[in-house]
């Protein structure tokens, strides 16, 4: 269980949305968080391979390498 408080403004938002689609307000806080929460994920996945990348000292291959060997139009 989570509980939250939100700035008015999106406080009404929200109430708009959800009186105009006969949704719940908690339908659509959940679908909010779970696209972000998605997002977060991906970009904190990222920063980790970037660091354990950058920690290992192994050179990048340029783009235009990786597409030549993989036979891929660049």
């Amino acid at each position: 269980m989570l509980a939250l408080r939100l700035p008015e403004e999106i406080e009404s938002r929200l109430e708009a949305l959800a009186k105009a689609t006969g949704r719940t307000k908690s339908y659509y806080a959940k679908e909010a968080i779970l696209t972000h929460l998605e997002d977060l994920e991906d970009a904190y996945m990222a920063e980790a391979a970037y660091l354990r990348f950058k920690a290992s000292g192994e050179k990048a291959m340029p783009l235009e390498d990786v597409m030549k060997e993989y036979d891929l139009e660049y």
